[in-house]
């Protein structure tokens, strides 16, 4: 799947979990390719672009060593345990190279968590995973 094709799909699953959780579940996501000794930022969606790229080793940190024992593959992720404020909550692998990284910028992941429609709202996310598994993302594609 190509960026211009993977873009909407991902805001619109934003949107769903959203309507489904009652609130804006995920105000920010970011798209990042990793190369050997690099992170790329490829899209951004959120309140706070300068800062999220200023901030992005630390606001990330937290959800790396959650993430960090073991290798995943596309539409495989991950949810921080005790991330709050502009620390990332979740992290959706979307290619070889590349990652959906998602925050509420407002609200911890346990406080997430403590909403019952948590429940229903992580639907879209796992559909979203199982069609990054079966399509990732593809750079450079047309």
């Amino acid at each position: 799947m190509s960026p211009a094709d993977a873009y909407p799909i991902i805001s619109a699953a934003m949107a769903r979990m959203s309507a489904l959780y009652g609130c804006t579940l995920f105000n920010e996501w970011v798209v990042v390719r990793l190369g050997p000794n690099t992170a790329t930022v490829e899209h951004y969606e959120g309140p706070r672009l300068a800062e999220c790229l200023a901030l992005f080793a630390q606001d990330v940190a937290p959800l790396r060593r959650e993430a960090s024992d073991r290798a995943h593959e596309p539409g495989d992720f991950d949810f921080a345990r005790g991330t709050a404020g502009t620390q990332f909550d979740a992290l959706l692998k979307i290619a070889t190279d590349a990652y959906l990284l998602c925050n509420n910028t407002d609200l911890s992941m346990e406080q997430i968590r403590a909403n019952p429609a948590w429940l229903k709202a992580q639907v879209p996310f796992a559909n979203l995973s199982e069609r990054f598994r079966l399509h990732p993302m593809q750079f450079g594609a047309a």
